[in-house]
């Protein structure tokens, strides 16, 4: 009967767990719907950017902006963008193990120079490279408290403003962007220096811009603006993909929650079934034993 008893109380907490996996799924997919929603709008405006960049690149590149100087790559700050909270499957460590990559082969030199620094966004990246202070360059961890492009761009000048002080020679970005609720890419992208975009074809229609007042002025305004576009671009990705993650965990989580609670009702029905047949044979050993 004690094993009756031991299965019953593993039945009623995976129960338990079960209903939790279901709410947080529940309370993921409500998330996910903003977030995706606040992504898909934001694409169309950085796509759009993104185009005239490459129609002016050949001024990108002459302007002599602080932004598109290409400087050899000695101090690194690596933007490393997580989440806040756990239970979303891989979403969290696919990110600090590209950190991680980047650190230890892609500029080994410079890590062992103690050249390169970690910038997370994200708790969860913020508490594993806060371990090796040699690169922890603090965290942004705050941001997701009130999302928005406001206090993305805080950020971004902030490291702009370092750059053009020749503080950081690039500047990269790493964080998992949005395809769908089950699907999210690992990127690793050159925040700074602007690189303009190479021409894809030759046969592309260049867009012919009417300049007011003038391009010099407007270029000058306009790579700040795909500096701090891009990077919250990079967060609501990242965002978004969070909440895919964890409903896509959540909904595995009570999947495997139900298979193991028909194992342990099979279980508990094979004790129950074994207990009554072990009561039978000692009232009929009884019974034999009194007739006898």
């Amino acid at each position: 009967m004690a094993n009756l008893k031991e299965v019953r109380l593993r039945i009623a907490s995976v129960n338990s767990t079960q209903q939790i996996t279901k709410a947080m799924k529940m309370v993921s997919a409500a998330k996910l719907r903003r977030a995706q929603d606040a992504i898909m709008q934001m694409r169309p405006y950085a796509a759009k950017l993104r185009e005239i960049l490459e129609n002016l690149s050949q001024s990108l590149s002459s302007d002599g902006s602080p932004f598109t100087k290409v400087r050899a790559a000695n101090n690194i700050l690596i933007v490393s963008i997580s989440s806040n909270r756990g239970l979303a499957g891989a979403f969290n460590s696919s990110v600090i193990k590209a950190t991680s990559r980047l650190i230890n082969e892609t500029y080994q030199k410079q890590t062992k120079e103690g050249k390169v620094k970690v910038l997370a966004i994200g708790r969860k990246s913020g508490d594993f490279f806060a371990k090796n202070q040699n690169v922890y360059a603090g965290n942004e961890n705050s941001l997701y408290n009130a999302l928005n492009f406001t206090n993305t761009a805080v950020i971004a000048e902030r490291i702009m403003d370092e750059f053009a002080k020749e503080k950081w020679d690039r500047v990269i970005l790493v964080y998992n962007q949005f395809k769908n609720a089950a699907v999210q890419i690992l990127q690793t992208e050159q925040l700074l220096p602007i690189i303009p975009p190479a021409t894809q074809e030759k046969s592309k229609t260049v867009s012919d811009y009417i300049f007011e007042p003038n391009k010099e002025s407007i270029v000058s305004d306009l790579l700040p603006t795909a500096v701090k576009t891009q990077l919250f671009k990079a967060v609501l990705d990242s965002h978004a993909s969070e909440h895919g993650a964890r409903m896509t965990a959540m909904n595995k989580a009570t999947d495997n929650a139900g298979e193991l609670i028909k194992d342990l009702r099979l279980q508990y029905n094979k004790a129950r079934q074994a207990a009554i047949t072990n009561e039978i044979l000692e009232i009929v050993a009884g019974a034999e034993a009194l007739n006898g």
